[in-house]
């Protein structure tokens, strides 16, 4: 016999059993525009900075 799929009653279960209550969704009047103030995160740190390199390693 082939099994049948979840129903969508049987997904929601099996949801709140592994995330429990869920917050209630933000409303579009609720939510705002974000923008980035810090640098680029895209881009690689110089490799050449000893100063950085100390402070990762503990030196």
């Amino acid at each position: 016999m082939a099994e049948q799929p979840f129903t969508d009653d049987e997904y929601a279960f099996l949801r709140h059993v592994r995330f429990g209550e869920l917050p209630p969704a933000v409303r579009p009047e609720e939510r705002v525009e974000l923008t980035e103030t810090d640098p680029s995160r895209d881009t690689p740190e110089p490799a050449d900075d000893p100063f950085g390199w100390d402070l990762r390693h503990g030196a």
